[in-house]
């Protein structure tokens, strides 16, 4: 008789930066979640699949943890309580010199959790091994649920052993999805993260926070994947500060995205990027629904 197979979805949770997608990428081996140094990147729960041959992992990671300035961080938050909804097993990410959680009320949700929860201790190449023992004793007395995982998801320390004890958390499932399936967002998504990715290292001060990216085309040929987006921003200011002088500042972010796209789909890729004013996209259901935030 086969090996029981194992199948769960597996939430990751924690406050901005705290290296949630980092984390997640070391699970999946793939570049599939943006990673800059700006807070407030991941805007859905992008969700990475492990699979191994008697195990299937299907991971969340969700948007820092903030309070809602405006619709479109509420319905951030919105995707990150769904987080509890749904999930087999919930890691709780802090990083080193964290001493409490943005969302009181958020925190006794996880300190009451009936599902398994691993509290790691991110970032722990920066710090001393007293600074490391005095967090060790400060997280375990807050949430004493949690078994404690010290780890530095960049360098790869105990992620491995991480990695283990939730294949072991796992319920015996078949899997959830096709097993030769990376992610369940389709390619486009990837496309419009990628080049979010670039304006975020790019550009300063708000002007990342009032983008969207909209990929309208994407034809796969043989050797070459055609794609058109259009980047989406609130005023004519905007417009003229992503394009840059003669266009050179949308040129680069267009140079560098292809070259990220055309690792990940392994081919070559042919980008058009064009720049458009869509007044107040972030404050209008319709535009936020279309963008995939209102999950309601």
């Amino acid at each position: 008789m086969s090996k029981t197979h194992k199948a769960g979805f597996v939430n990751i949770i924690g406050n901005p930066n705290v290296g949630k997608s980092t984390l997640m990428n070391a699970f999946v081996g793939e570049k599939l979640s943006i990673i800059t140094s700006k807070a407030q990147t991941t805007r859905h729960r992008i969700l990475g699949i492990v699979n191994g041959e008697d195990f299937q992992m299907i991971i969340s990671d969700t948007p820092g943890i903030i309070k809602p300035a405006y619709e479109l961080q509420e319905s951030m938050m919105d995707f990150v309580k769904s987080a509890f909804e749904d999930a087999d097993v919930l890691i709780y990410m802090v990083e080193i010199g964290e001493k409490a959680l943005k969302d009181e009320a958020f925190f006794n949700k996880i300190t009451n959790s009936k599902i398994p929860v691993l509290l790691l201790l991110n970032k722990i190449d920066g710090s001393n091994q007293e600074q490391l023992e005095e967090q060790a004793e400060l997280w375990q007395q807050k949430v004493p649920n949690a078994e404690f995982y010290p780890l530095s998801a960049l360098n790869g320390f105990n992620v491995k052993n991480v990695f283990e004890r939730i294949i072991e958390l796992l319920p015996e499932s078949p899997p959830f999805y096709p097993k030769d399936q990376l992610t369940d967002r389709p390619e486009r998504f990837f496309v419009n993260e990628t080049i979010r990715e670039k304006i975020l290292m790019h550009y300063k001060k708000e002007i990342p926070y009032s983008v969207e990216v909209d990929t309208e085309e994407f034809f796969e040929e043989e050797k070459i994947i055609r794609m058109r987006s259009v980047i989406m921003v609130e005023r004519d200011t905007q417009k003229g500060i992503i394009i840059g002088h003669k266009g050179s500042a949308l040129k680069r972010v267009g140079v560098e995205a292809r070259k990220d796209l055309e690792a990940f789909f392994g081919k070559q890729v042919h980008l058009e990027l064009y720049v458009k004013v869509n007044k107040n996209w972030r404050s209008n259901q319709h535009q936020l629904k279309r963008f995939g935030y209102n999950s309601k």
